[in-house]
């Protein structure tokens, strides 16, 4: 029954109950009987349950000797583990070592631990959750001229999304030996997967070999002039990563991705009616400008109708809002790995992203470092790789070598830096259409002639390719990957060489 607080009054504290956090003694006390009676029973939780999810403290230092000791291969029952709890004063409050052979003894069948275990982990979230919804009402009641309500609702959020997805609400360290155990899965997943890439594919074999795949919690800058193809190449990565997308599920329902990736690719400057025709006309192999004016033959409409309906079933999400601030992306970002899943985002392009706007004297080389710092920081909290594309300077066009460097970055200084792997996109084609040698008028023919030969060999030898330079891979090499390109259908391929051919759907 609720009490009416007048108003500017205190909330009165009649009939006000007192209630204790969820938990539930009995479950914890039956998943340690089952564990001491049958260690066999600690791989059915040792997935998800960690020992500070037990509300009982004494009861989350006994699963983690036991687990311990499981580990190594020993044996874990009430009398190996009395040697490690004869001097532990938590456990004397509630029956000392003899508590061990109690919960042994009192376990009938290891059948339930699996279901006891994961009650165990929602209470632990449920109290957790109570927690946090404490701290946000606190700092609600409690509002600053630093920090708007907009930044409250986006870090609670954050706390919301981590408790989702890890079941705890606050960072810490971890030991070397937890984050070994990871590495080594990893390293497990990408030697089961075809090709042995340790991230998301790109569906470009020779590219995919320079990065070993599209790495989680990288941050990867794509970066070119105008008319070379960042957002065809982004598409296409796009795509062939939904497109090889599987996943499992594990213990406590969860999903999770064991090749290709759920996309999530937030088009400032295209809109997604753009962004999707272009992927139609990729795979379906039709110049978008025919798709947009209408001009199909019937066979061509097919091929349309045919793309559209693979295309329908990928988990490939377009967000095409403009002007989008980072904290923005980040929230959008969180809600859609809530909802679906994520394991890659493409951002087109980084210039176009705003940053917070705190500070009005803020000037654009500070705003571009706060963003490519917040799109980090977001590869690292989601857990999965960002490719932000972006501009390149004027400076480009002003060389003989076209070749773009990391020092032609727009704001490079930040970019660069925070940058795991930057590549550019270069197509020599572009520039040597536009670059057909005339004839000087103190120039003989047979000069000319032989001028415009070497440039029409040069042009017939990079036909329909370009080349992604990795000029920066912490994890790597650099160097130059090549690559087919169809520019009727923007479409970007392996390119056939003597070791491997071209992907049959090409």
């Amino acid at each position: 029954m609720s009490s009416v607080i007048p108003f500017g009054g205190a909330p009165s504290n009649e009939g006000a109950t007192f209630r204790t956090p969820p938990h539930n003694f009995e479950a914890e006390q039956a998943l340690l009987g089952a564990l001491l009676l049958n260690n066999r029973a600690f791989e059915k939780v040792a997935e998800f349950l960690r020992p500070e999810h037990f509300a009982e403290p004494a009861h989350g230092r006994i699963f983690a000797a036991c687990a311990k000791l499981v580990e190594r291969g020993q044996i874990a029952n009430p009398v190996t583990l009395k040697t490690y709890f004869e001097s532990d004063g938590g456990l004397a409050e509630i029956g000392g070592t003899a508590y061990l052979a109690q919960l042994a003894n009192s376990v009938v069948s290891i059948i339930n631990a699996e279901d006891y275990g994961k009650l165990i982990h929602d209470l632990h979230l449920r109290r957790e959750l109570i927690a946090l919804g404490e701290d946000l009402v606190n700092h609600a009641f409690e509002p600053t001229i630093e920090t708007s309500a907009m930044e409250q609702i986006g870090k609670a959020e954050a706390q919301l999304y981590e408790l989702a997805t890890t079941g705890q609400t606050e960072g810490g360290f971890e030991t070397f030996n937890a984050v070994l155990i990871e590495a080594v899965r990893q390293a497990e997943a990408a030697h089961k997967r075809q090709g042995k890439l340790s991230g998301v594919p790109t569906g470009l074999v020779d590219l995919d070999t320079k990065l070993g795949g599209l790495h989680s919690s990288d941050l990867l800058i794509l970066a070119g002039r105008p008319s070379m193809g960042k957002t065809s190449l982004a598409t296409n990565i796009a795509f062939n990563a939904a497109k090889a997308y599987r996943e499992e599920v594990d213990a406590l329902g969860a999903r999770k991705a064991v090749d290709g990736a759920v996309t999530a690719f937030f088009s400032l400057e295209m809109s997604a009616e753009q962004l999707a025709t272009r992927i139609l006309a990729e795979q379906a192999e039709i110049p978008s400008h025919k798709i947009r004016q209408g001009e199909l033959a019937n066979d061509e409409f097919e091929r349309l109708v045919t793309a559209a309906q693979e295309l329908h079933r990928l988990p490939l999400f377009i967000d095409d809002t403009p002007a989008l601030s980072i904290s923005a992306v980040r929230t959008r970002a969180r809600r859609l790995k809530r909802q679906h899943g994520l394991n890659l985002i493409v951002i087109d392009y980084l210039q176009l992203l705003r940053g917070s706007g705190g500070s009005s004297e803020q000037n654009r080389v500070q705003e571009v470092s706060e963003i490519t710092r917040g799109l980090k920081a977001l590869a690292k909290e989601l857990d999965v790789p960002v490719i932000a594309l972006s501009q390149l300077s004027r400076a480009v066009e002003q060389r003989e070598d076209k070749r773009p460097q990391l020092a032609d970055l727009r704001e490079s200084g930040s970019i660069e830096q925070d940058a795991d792997v930057v590549m550019f996109v270069f197509r020599e084609q572009y520039y040597l259409e536009r670059a057909e040698p005339g004839q000087r008028p103190d120039e003989t023919p047979e000069k000319f002639n032989e001028r415009h030969a070497k440039w029409q060999q040069r042009c017939e030898e990079v036909w329909n390719t370009a080349e992604v330079i990795v000029a920066k891979q912490r994890h790597g090499p650099v160097g130059t990957v090549r690559l087919s390109f169809h520019g009727e259908f923007t479409k970007f391929g392996n390119l056939i060489t003597g070791d491997h051919y071209q992907d049959p759907g090409f």
